[in-house]
């Protein structure tokens, strides 16, 4: 008879490892039995259609499932939603205000460039006696007589813009006026950099081709004298005193108008440096304008350009170069009254030339 752990016809035969042996690979051991989730189904379960006997529950998963979502949640999440983009929109909106994006071209630079001749010899001496008996004995020197006024912001431009706007009028003064390279024609790109592009091909044509054509005028872009007649002095102690002002004159335009006299110390080309000074004295007033795409790029648009310079003579073409005449030399005056370029409350009048007023000239004691 076959006892309890054997088939009921016993150990089949041939089979190898017959006996305790046929059933020992289906044995389950200890770890086994622990590792056995049981689920029974509940008696509602039991009486509903035909399901597999277990349902399947991954080992691994201890937490408990939270509740479900119900529609309040959904509703909660839709609202939350709407609130975000509209809260979005509002934002754009507000910082799209006031900033419209525009093609507008800058315009072409309307210059006038007046020489203004003495009514008598050329006072001449050291350069700093001259500054010192002249109307520029009370300018500061270089870059730092040319200080940003206080800025404050307009209906549609911060504070910060006006500030940019301001600080690239006084390079645009700074590199056109007052640096070495440009006041002797060796260089121009320092100004070129500053100008809007669409200004760029007048600026080359006024440089390579200057013409007294109100429109090609180098010297209504910049100073530039004449290395063959004249030499700078002293090119670091140039004097300079003048205003500047902010204007909005559109939601997205501003314009800064600038007025400033400058005063060289020239000597004749070649001369020795024991050799008399003058004083050269050129008056700029300029009248810049900025979109909003001039303010990020650190660029101008310069609309027109008044020119006053003396002494030198009316013979000579200004458009290219100025041509200041050396200290005992005399010019005939050609211009119908006399102009005082220190004078700058007023605006200048265009004329073909003018006559230096002797108040804008060095009065050096006598002896």
């Amino acid at each position: 008879m076959a006892g309890r752990g054997d088939p009921p016809e016993g150990t089949p035969e041939g089979l190898p490892g017959g006996g305790e042996d046929e059933y020992r690979s289906v044995v389950f051991d200890e770890s086994f039995v622990r590792a056995a989730r049981l689920q029974e189904y509940s008696a509602r379960e039991r009486m509903g259609e035909p399901t597999q006997a277990v349902r399947s529950r991954p080992l691994w998963s201890r937490t408990p499932r939270g509740p479900r979502p119900g529609p309040r949640h959904g509703a909660l999440v839709l609202v939350l939603v709407l609130a975000v983009a509209f809260a979005a929109v509002v934002y754009l909106s507000a910082r799209t205000t006031y900033q419209p994006l525009t093609d507008r071209r800058a315009e072409p630079l309307r210059s006038t460039v007046v020489p203004l001749a003495p009514q008598g010899a050329v006072p001449g001496g050291e350069p700093d006696a001259l500054y010192a008996h002249s109307p520029a004995a009370q300018f500061r020197s270089g870059a730092a007589g040319i200080p940003l006024p206080a800025a404050k912001r307009t209906a549609h431009f911060s504070e910060s813009q006006v500030v940019a706007a301001l600080s690239t009028v006084k390079d645009y003064l700074v590199q056109s006026s007052l640096d070495p390279d440009v006041l002797t024609g060796a260089a121009v790109r320092q100004v070129r950099l500053l100008l809007d592009p669409d200004q760029l091909e007048q600026f080359d044509r006024s440089v390579e081709s200057p013409a007294d054509d109100g429109r090609h005028a180098a010297t209504g872009w910049l100073v530039r004298f004449d290395t063959a007649e004249v030499a700078l002095a002293d090119p670091t102690a140039a004097r300079v005193r003048g205003t500047m002002r902010v204007t909005e004159v559109a939601p997205d335009v501003l314009e800064v108008t600038s007025d400033h006299t400058f005063v060289y110390a020239v000597r004749p080309a070649g001369a020795d440096a024991d050799a008399a000074a003058s004083l050269f004295t050129v008056r700029r007033e300029l009248a810049f304008r900025f979109d909003r795409e001039d303010l990020r790029m650190h660029r101008a648009e310069l609309l027109t350009s008044r020119v006053q310079a003396g002494p030198q003579s009316c013979a000579a073409d200004p458009s290219g170069s100025l041509h200041p005449l050396p200290a005992g030399h005399r010019a005939a005056p050609s211009g119908p009254a006399v102009t005082d370029p220190y004078a700058t409350g007023t605006h200048t009048t265009p004329t073909l030339c003018g006559a230096l007023s002797p108040a804008a000239q060095p009065s050096l004691p006598a002896g």
